[in-house]
This record gives C-alpha cells, structure tokens and sequence, in this order.
C-alpha cells in the first residue's frame, strides 16, 4: 500500500481536521510515515490568515516535491481555497482540495491516481462561499492521548477588516447537535477524559439552525447561539471529566452564560476571549462588533462568577492607523485586566481584506517595539497568576513524561490549564491527580507533591 506523510499548518480546526483524515487514510490502509521520510504522497494541510502563512504552505508543499519528486504533493484547505488559480498554476503541487472536501480525500485521491489528471481539481475546490453544507467528519482517535478537539462548527459571519478567514471557510454552518453527542461519547469510550470544542466562530454554534432558507439556499441566521444548549448536553456524558470551551467571541458572554456554565463541574474555568486591541477607535478599524468597556463587562463578570478563572487573550499591535498613543491606550488596557496568558501578533497584511490597503500602515520596527513590551508585560502577569495557586491542591489531567535539569517529571494541566510538574518515574498519563502547588519548577510551570 501507497506511503503517506502529513504535515499541518495553522489553527486548531485544521489539527482536527488533519487528525481525521490521518484516521481515513489509516482505515483504508495507507502506511502513514514522518514527513521528513520518503513518501508516495505528501499531504499538506494550509492555512492563509497571513500572507506569511501563505509563504509557509508554499514552501511546505516545495519541500515535499523535493524530498522525493515523483510522489504525489496533496494541498489540501485554505490556502488551496482562496488561491486557487496560483495553487493550480504551482509545478509542485499535483493535486488540491479546498474545504469542506476534505471528508472526500479518499475517493478523490484515488480518482487522481486512477485518472492523473487535474481536471479533478475543478469538483474538488467549491464555492466555499455559497454552501450551507457542514462537513461531517467524525474523529475517533488523536495524536495527544488524553485530551480530544471536537469541531461543532464552521465559517464565520463577522468580517473582522483585517481577516481573510470568511473567504476560505465561507458562512457559518454548524453541526448537528447528535454528531457533536456521538463524536464526544465515541472519543470517551476510547479513554480521553477531555475536550475542547472548537471551530472557526464556536460563540456563533447553531445561530443558523432556523431551518429556514433565504432565496439563494444559504439559512437564515437566527442570531441565536445555541453553544450552552450544547455544553449541557455534553456535560451529561458519562465518563467524561474536562469541557475545554476554544475561542469565544465576548458578546457571547451574559450573566445567564456564566452562571450557567459555572453550574457545570465539567467546564474548565478557561476562557480565551479574543480582544484585539484595547482601544475603541482601533477596535473599530478592525469591525470588531465591541468597545473595550464593553470586553472588560464581561471580563469581570466571569470572575465575579467564577474563584480566579483563566482570561486568556489575542492582541494585534500595529494594526494600520494605531498610534502611539492608541498603543498606549490598549498597553493600559492590558495592565488593567492582567491576563493568565496573552498572545501578541504584529499586524501582518493579508491581501484581499481591507486592512491591507488602509492608510498609516505601522513600520516594522514600530510593531516590532511594541510587540516586545506586551511581551515582557504578557510574562509578568502570567507568572504572577500562576503564584496565586501556591499552596492551593489542585486536580492536574497528566499527559506526558519529561526529562528536566536531569530529573524525571510527570507533566500535565490543571483545569485553568496551568502546567504542572510532578517528580517521579511513575507513569501518570490520562490520570486525574490531586497535590499541593510547592513552588515554580520553570517560569511556566508549577510544581506539585
């Protein structure tokens, strides 16, 4: 049987994505090996959210075609669907699938193989911006052997003015609340004890469940998420330990939200809402649809809600137009809130979305400086969340074994998915564990007996 190394690129969906069909090809009997190994065929799943994202899927899809010249080179997600034309005219690709084809890479591989013939590419790259499809796929195992994505939705609505995700995942479609139940149970009858939902715009789960259609097939969105409807639902599943919420949109969360959720012992007190930027007039360049008073609402109202959860957040510095001044505003902001953890991106164009051709784009090295204090601003406040858990016993989900300064550690998450250490060779994998927080084993992780 053919030889087929896989590599992936971008978000969390795309993992998921990737991990099924790493599934199918193994259920059907393909040997899967390292993508650094000679392959018959390469499979690359990209991404496009920046036009260095682009660069990378490129240079992925080069490498393997190097690597061995005459396997066949798979591209495979949203660089093929937003590129389409520059994807087809590349001499080292042989073959491409846009989203929500990927439930049908078997056939149209082999189809390829039988055919050699791009022509095929035509039905497997789709108007991704006119389908109510949601395609199902169904994942049974995972790469990680304790903690399982589930995807329960797709496409986004908002058109955030730097962002070029709508055009390569198209409009949202959800899930069928059955599949996403099936998928859970099937993924803890296998032995994971956690997941975390995801997909491209969870917050917006079901909004499109109306079951009603306008004049061009697409569904009329209620504008009602359906995501707690959902995580009660799964909540009730037997067996299951941790529900991990992915990105959340703050618009999502009301007071009836939180309580809610913090009624269920399952749902890990971890959010991440995305931001952006703490500076109304930025916010509003972006088309993001809240002010930044209106973020720290929500901000406080979880933690009115819930003892110490973990904020997590996004922040883009240098978006075009930001001033000193507007920084300085969001650096504010940021000190303000204190986040567990922060993650900061330089404004990246991305051809094809309004940001890209706004006026006042930020140098380099403008970005680059301010970049660099969110950073150092980013690791003192999660140091300084971590220390509040010394002394506090703690349940920690274990994951993996790991060799440190010469000493032997267990590692794992709590359910703020602090990182956490514990000495010895004893082989706590997928097993739920309660100790006392000691002290700091690194500046990121914690130290339990």
């Amino acid at each position: 049987m053919k030889s087929v190394a896989l590599h992936n690129l971008g978000c969390k969906v795309n993992a998921y994505e990737m991990d099924v069909m790493q599934q199918m090809l193994q259920e059907k009997g393909y040997i899967i090996v390292p993508f650094d190994e000679q392959a018959d065929v390469y499979i690359v799943n990209t991404c496009t959210v920046t036009n260095i994202a682009d660069r990378k899927s490129r240079q992925m899809l080069h490498q393997a075609k190097k690597r061995n010249p005459n396997a066949v080179v798979v591209a495979v997600g949203c660089y093929v669907q937003t590129g389409k034309e520059a994807v087809l005219q590349d001499a080292g690709v042989d073959l491409c699938v846009g989203n929500n084809r990927k439930k049908d890479l078997i056939p149209i591989l082999e189809a390829f193989f039988e055919e050699q013939d791009k022509t095929i590419h035509d039905t497997s790259v789709i108007d991704i911006n006119h389908t109510a499809e949601y395609e199902e796929m169904t994942l049974t195992k995972t790469a990680e052997h304790t903690r399982a994505y589930i995807k329960i939705q797709d496409g986004c609505n908002q058109f955030c003015s730097y962002c070029i995700i709508p055009y390569a995942r198209g409009r949202v479609r959800s899930r069928k609340m059955e599949d996403v139940l099936a998928e859970v149970k099937g993924i803890v009858e296998n032995g994971y004890q956690e997941i975390v939902l995801t997909g491209i715009h969870i917050s917006s789960y079901g909004i499109d469940f109306s079951g009603e259609t306008s004049s061009n097939g697409m569904p009329k969105y209620t504008g009602q998420s359906k995501l707690l409807e959902l995580v009660k639902e799964i909540h009730k599943i037997e067996g299951l330990k941790r529900i991990r919420l992915g990105s959340l949109e703050p618009r999502i969360v009301s007071e009836q939200f939180a309580l809610e959720l913090s009624k269920m012992e399952k749902v890990c007190p971890h959010f991440h809402l995305s931001l952006q930027s703490g500076c109304n007039a930025t916010l509003k360049r972006m088309n993001r649809h809240y002010s930044a008073e209106e973020y720290y609402e929500k901000v406080e109202l979880l933690r009115r809600v819930y003892d110490n959860p973990a904020i997590t957040t996004d922040v883009i510095v240098g978006f075009p137009g930001e001033t000193e001044e507007e920084f300085e505003e969001t650096y504010k902001f940021l000190e303000k809130i204190s986040f567990y953890e922060m993650h900061v991106f330089k404004y990246s164009k991305r051809q094809g979305t309004p940001a890209a051709v706004m006026e006042n784009q930020v140098p380099d090295g403008e970005k680059q400086t301010r970049s660099s204090r969110l950073l150092v601003m980013e690791k003192e406040q999660s140091k300084e969340y971590r220390g509040k858990k010394m002394n506090e016993v703690v349940e920690v989900l274990f994951e993996e074994e790991k060799e440190i300064e010469g000493s032997i550690y267990q590692i794992g998450h709590t359910k703020e998915y602090i990182k956490v250490a514990k000495k010895g060779t004893e082989n706590l994998s997928n097993k739920l564990v309660e100790g006392r927080i000691t002290g700091f084993l690194t500046d990121e992780i914690l130290m339990m007996e």
